[in-house]
């Protein structure tokens, strides 16, 4: 005879079979979930699951103000420590009123650079907000609260006073902060020559693969030429050189660079001193209230009114043109490729004066190649590829063929037989940026028996700031730490094996099964073999008597 349970114990176990149920059915139902995605093609997993990352870089330089944004994945399964760059943007399919081809890049600039606007607020905010604007278009909406902006000025805000600059970056800030970007105020700021040029760096070796190989790949020199200064870096080896020597730690891995940032050396300031040279070598003729200064780099029919933004820079050594004349010159092409030639070589060298004997190495750089014992080859970018990509030669074209080439060109623009641009400023001044390019090679820098690569010209020190700025977005964010996840799981294949996910469903089945069996509830102690106990009904029986 079965004995009654306790009907709370009756009720304890068919809650807790309920409850064990409802668990395998949920935990079934996530189990097939989870083999749905790691069966998922690669691609279509990645638009489901991962997350792009965005960091905006203004560059504020000396001729205008750029921005760039970046796109950036992760992926966890990788050895390496840095992200994918997804995109950077603007690209060629960008259309924009802020489009400005006389940058000769993809870019979005507003002109002219900030250090224009010394308290002039107003101005920082009509060159600053459109590009803003235009990046968080670029961005999705829902990412711009975690998306950072860096405003990193270069060489224009660098030689203003500190006092200066300072008024500009506060200015900067106040536009910035009335927007929906991450910012901090160490976000906003001028960087450092050494600085301008390390990112340089960053962003050539990631661009080109050296930082994923492994073991270590031999890492690229840069050679970055801009508007107001030329950025040199390279991987050194053992060096005595304890001021423009650094270390860098990326992808784990830890380089020794040497950097040098040349603030005088730029296309601008070097074109600027080219007519500082000749108002001390020439005999001028005053047309109004202009002086005429007869330029041998540029065409016959070339007529502008000049302003001399650097000459002022110079007056510490003696000038034939009292300081405020210098600002009131009228410039006329007078060709002559040869004086051309002269005048580009006596401006990579840093000469105030043609008539000065040419030194044999510019601005204390010697024999870079001495101590690039782990750089496998330099790549020319910025300003240098600009102008060699006019210049129809291959990447690597050798500097006699530079010189050659340029001499060519030059003679066909000045004979109107040839056009390069419609910047009529930018094809105007292109023979002494032709001259001024291969001088710098090869007298300034004495790379002239070097491997030169030119290009490629999509390369920007912005990516490297992006990437050394703003690494905590993907290092700190917890869809990385996700992604992490949902990565290490896709890694282990058993677990998208049919054969192993039918095991654990037929399992579950069992379980299922197992679970609505009435089990039996002892409501006592088992007794002793071999020995009879009375049972409850006999006893009852045994009282009638």
């Amino acid at each position: 005879m079965e004995f009654p349970q306790s009907p709370s114990k009756v009720k304890k176990f068919t809650k807790n079979r309920w409850m064990l149920m409802i668990g395998t059915v949920i935990f079934l139902v996530m189990l097939l979930l989870l083999g749905f995605y790691l069966e998922l093609d690669h691609r279509k997993a990645n638009t489901v699951f991962k997350g792009s990352y965005y960091a905006v870089v203004v560059d504020c330089g000396s001729t205008g103000t750029r921005v760039n944004v970046h796109e950036w994945t992760v992926d966890s399964a990788s050895t390496s420590n840095l992200p994918i760059l997804l995109h950077s943007y603007p690209d060629n399919t960008t259309r924009s009123s802020l489009w400005n081809s006389s940058c000769q890049y993809h870019c979005m600039q507003t002109e002219p650079g900030l250090d224009k606007f010394v308290n002039d607020s107003s101005g920082v905010k009509e060159s600053l907000e459109p590009l803003i604007i235009w990046a968080e278009k670029v961005v999705p909406r829902e990412r711009h609260k975690d998306t950072p902006i860096f405003v990193l000025a270069t060489a224009g805000l660098r030689r203003l006073a500190s006092s200066d600059a300072e008024q500009v970056l506060e200015d900067v800030e106040a536009v910035v902060k009335d927007h929906s970007f991450m910012y901090k105020n160490s976000w906003i700021r001028v960087l450092s020559g050494i600085e301008e040029a390390y990112y340089g760096w960053v962003a050539l070796n990631y661009k080109m693969g050296s930082f994923a190989g492994y073991p270590r790949s031999p890492t690229l020199g840069l050679l970055d030429l801009g508007g107001s200064s030329l950025q040199i870096v390279m991987e050194v080896g053992d060096t005595d050189d304890g001021i423009h020597t650094m270390r860098s730690k990326l992808n784990s891995i830890e380089h020794q660079i040497i950097a040098y940032s040349l603030p005088a050396f730029g296309l601008n300031e070097a074109f600027d001193r080219t007519v500082y040279m000749l108002t001390n070598n020439q005999s001028r003729e005053k047309t109004g209230v202009s002086f005429e200064i007869r330029h041998p780099c540029l065409r016959s029919n070339f007529l502008q009114n000049y302003t001399c933004y650097s000459c002022s820079g110079y007056q510490k050594n003696h000038s034939k043109l009292p300081k405020d004349e210098l600002s009131y010159l009228h410039l006329v092409g007078e060709p002559d490729w040869g004086r051309c030639k002269d005048l580009a070589i006596a401006a990579a060298l840093n000469l105030s004066d043609l008539s000065a004997p040419h030194p044999t190495v510019g601005s204390g750089i010697y024999n870079l190649t001495a101590v690039a014992h782990p750089t496998r080859h330099f790549h020319a970018l910025s300003g240098f590829f600009l102008v060699h990509s006019k210049l129809n030669l291959s990447p690597r074209a050798n500097i006699t063929k530079v010189w050659g080439s340029s001499k060519r060109l030059c003679s066909a623009l000045w004979a109107g037989l040839s056009s390069i641009s419609d910047d009529p400023n930018y094809a105007g001044q292109f023979c002494f940026r032709a001259a001024y390019m291969a001088s710098l090679i090869e007298y300034t820098l004495h790379l002239d028996d070097v491997e030169m690569v030119f290009g490629p010209g999509d390369v920007s020190w912005t990516l490297g700031a992006a990437l050394v700025e703003g690494k905590f977005v993907w290092l700190n964010t917890a869809a990385s730490k996700v992604q992490t996840i949902i990565s290490t799981l896709k890694n282990f294949e058993v677990l998208s094996s049919p054969t192993f996910l039918f095991s654990i469903f037929l399992l579950l089945l069992l379980i299922v099964y197992c679970s609505q069996i009435k089990l039996p509830v002892p409501s006592r102690r088992a007794s002793a073999p071999g020995i009879s106990l009375p049972s409850y009904t006999q006893a009852r029986q045994w009282s009638k008597f």
